[in-house]
């Protein structure tokens, strides 16, 4: 029977909604805390959780992913008294299935646990199981909810915008769409947007014929007519000039363009992932994109996590390039030592992926006849940052000084820095208290892996 979890520190609402959810067929379990209902959710089998966002432990919002990570991989409904459109937003962009607000009628929550129920067992049977991975390295719930999306990309015929930061490895899951596709055995072309001249752009997408301008001593089919019967890759997209997004518009629409200098139409029948980086909604609004383009090209959008939001999978993705750098270079196998791994944790890794491949390299060559990856064989900026954050901030400590009218006033970072550590120590101190002290669970419940909670521990001198 299908399950139903429900997280509220309201136990005479705990008791309606399950009544409710009993009404409609479903098995129904309440909890009246975080840590409750993330130990019922981790060993029971739920389809929905039903949690409430100010609970007496704690965030149901800080809380949610860690719900989503449960073996069931349950839909959340986030359920909250205060009217709150920002947590609204976080709630939908972290993958919940909905948000409700208190108090809810019947009416309002019968619904969205229907459609979520519905949701969850048609999900899975599509998991991607045999999913092309295309070079996709990771483990990670957010990266797992990417390729869920990679696979209801590659079922339809759907344009896709995937966005995230430089690094995150677009293309990456713009291949991974098109080789599960049916167009598999067709062409995939990328574009690069950004590294297309101006004045060229419109020939090197359209093609062109002979004669069409100075220099064009022969005809040239374009990238467009490349991707016939295949997938056509636009990276950083909002790149392209507003005078070309008008006419990719119109091919879009009709799958008909003409080449520059040429007479007859040319027909494309190809498939549209496109990437970028930038906030297209904000170009948009300022003209510089357009907005029909848009909306044509965002059917389906897969945002894709920094780096230091992929917990568990730098250990992976580090020994998989170390691996795979060892073979290119011919050299013996390396390993690579906790603290290293560690190092790498403790970095916030502004380049995402590309840069962790890059700090691999930097390794090896630092490396020479080491058999074993060390902190010191790191590039000279990551081994900086580490440093720096490592240190005691000033007046962040119990019972310093404080400063006088007369003294030096702090600058932005020194106060900002000093209350990201007041908070984390704060946090640590209240995780060590939620887990008794246990660091396997502190790390389940906080989705910190070992060697960085103990690095964060360390850092602050708890026990």
């Amino acid at each position: 029977m299908s399950r139903v979890l429900i997280v509220d520190d309201d136990p005479l609402l705990c008791d309606a909604l399950a009544a409710a959810v009993q009404q409609m067929g479903y098995a129904a379990d309440t909890a009246g805390t975080l840590k409750e209902g993330l130990a019922k959710a981790r060993t029971g089998d739920y389809d929905v959780v039903v949690l409430d966002v100010r609970m007496p432990d704690g965030s149901g919002l800080d809380s949610l992913s860690r719900f989503q990570e449960c073996p069931s991989t349950p839909e959340v409904i986030i359920l909250t008294g205060a009217g709150d459109p920002d947590g609204a937003e976080l709630a939908i962009r972290s993958g919940a299935w909905s948000y409700i607000a208190k108090p809810p009628t019947l009416n309002k929550i019968r619904l969205p646990i229907q459609r979520a129920m519905e949701h969850h067992r048609g999900k899975q049977k599509v998991l991607p199981l045999g999913l092309k991975r295309s070079g996709i390295i990771g483990d990670s719930r957010a990266v797992q909810a990417c390729l869920d999306l990679v696979a209801q990309a590659a079922a339809t015929e759907a344009s896709v915008l995937i966005t995230g930061g430089t690094g995150t490895g677009k293309e990456l899951f713009a291949r991974a769409i098109h080789d599960n596709s049916a167009r598999a055995d067709g062409p995939f072309v990328v574009v690069d947007c950004a590294a297309l001249p101006e004045k060229l752009v419109e020939s090197e997408l359209f093609g062109y014929e002979r004669g069409a301008f100075t220099g064009a001593d022969r005809r040239f089919e374009g990238l467009v007519r490349q991707a016939h019967q295949g997938t056509l890759f636009l990276d950083e997209i909002g790149e392209l000039p507003v005078a070309v997004q008008k006419a990719f518009l119109r091919v879009l629409q009709d799958g008909c363009y003409r080449p520059v200098g040429g007479i007859k139409e040319v027909c494309s029948d190809f498939r549209l992932v496109v990437a970028t980086n930038r906030d297209l909604e904000t170009l948009a609004a300022a003209g510089d994109f357009r907005q029909d383009l848009l909306f044509r090209i965002r059917t389906m959008t897969i945002n894709l996590p920094r780096l230091k939001d992929r917990a568990g999978d730098i250990p992976l993705l580090c020994r998989h390039f170390v691996a795979r750098q060892c073979r290119l270079q011919g050299l013996p196998a390396k390993r690579v030592s906790p603290d290293y791994l560690e190092a790498l944790e403790g970095y916030d890794w502004p380049g995402n992926v590309r840069e962790l491949i890059h700090a691999v390299e930097r390794s090896l060559a630092a490396a020479l006849n080491d058999a074993v990856l060390v902190p010191a064989h790191l590039p000279t900026n990551i081994r900086v940052s580490l440093a720096r954050s490592s240190l005691p901030l000033p007046g962040a400590r119990e019972g310093s000084a404080e400063r006088g009218p007369g003294g030096p006033f702090p600058s932005l970072r020194q106060i900002r820095l000093q209350a990201v550590a007041e908070v984390e120590a704060r946090y640590l101190r209240e995780l060590l208290a939620a887990s008794g002290g246990d660091i396997p669970q502190a790390c389940a419940l906080s989705g910190l892996s070992r060697p960085r909670l103990y690095a964060l521990l360390k850092k602050y001198g708890l026990p």
